[in-house]
């Protein structure tokens, strides 16, 4: 297993989507990220290996902004590296995702013959060029997502950020969990409650 946290609030969210990453240590993993909007970019910090080494890269390198998602990645499609360890970024659209794409292959063929180059050997790196395909012919990022999600098969979770909308943050899931939760003036996001359990208790099951 995998797992998602999503912030999007007031203040900055990296500390706390780390905490997060440490309640869903639980679950497995062999690399993990953060990414988050600030200053009209989305930055990352990504690390294989154990939660211990991408909070040096935090340390050494602190991500600001305040909305972000973060991810603990177990290898299914593509190593244990840093480079297919989520978020993955693509244009303006940051994704991180758990389940498995069954379809990626001819999806990745597709993309590749339109001059798409992949910079992982990830599933996931799939979702965010077909979202960030569908921004570049002139869609919201709402109906972006509602128009990947159908060619997508198998049982997955998806957490979408976007560098335009720097308090939006997209989630949608079939056959796998994911959880909401609901603070004061901030709204959360993860793969199960315990994720979230130090940030709110109001909690809502998708």
């Amino acid at each position: 297993m995998c797992g998602i946290i999503g912030i999007v609030g007031k203040a900055d969210v990296a500390g706390r989507l780390f905490d997060g990453l440490r309640r869903l240590e639980y679950r497995g993993y062999d690399s993990a990220g953060i990414a988050t909007v600030h200053d009209g970019a989305i930055d990352r910090r990504r690390a294989a290996g154990k939660l211990d080494n991408l909070a040096q890269r935090l340390i050494q390198t602190p991500l600001p902004g305040s909305i972000g998602i973060a991810h603990t990645r177990w290898a299914t499609h593509g190593g244990p590296t840093e480079d297919n360890a989520h978020p993955h970024i693509v244009g303006d659209v940051s994704v991180v995702h758990n389940g498995i794409i069954e379809n990626f292959k001819p999806l990745r063929e597709e993309l590749i013959a339109e001059g798409r180059v992949f910079l992982s050997e990830t599933d996931t790196e799939v979702v965010a060029h077909l979202v960030a395909r569908e921004l570049e012919r002139g869609a919201e990022p709402q109906a972006a997502v509602a128009t990947v999600l159908p060619r997508l098969r198998g049982a997955f979770a998806v957490a979408v950020l976007f560098r335009t909308q720097p308090d939006l943050l997209i989630a949608a899931r079939l056959g796998a969990p994911l959880t909401v939760g609901y603070g004061e003036g901030e709204n959360y996001l993860g793969s199960d409650a315990h994720a979230l359990a130090s940030l709110t208790r109001r909690i809502a099951y998708l």
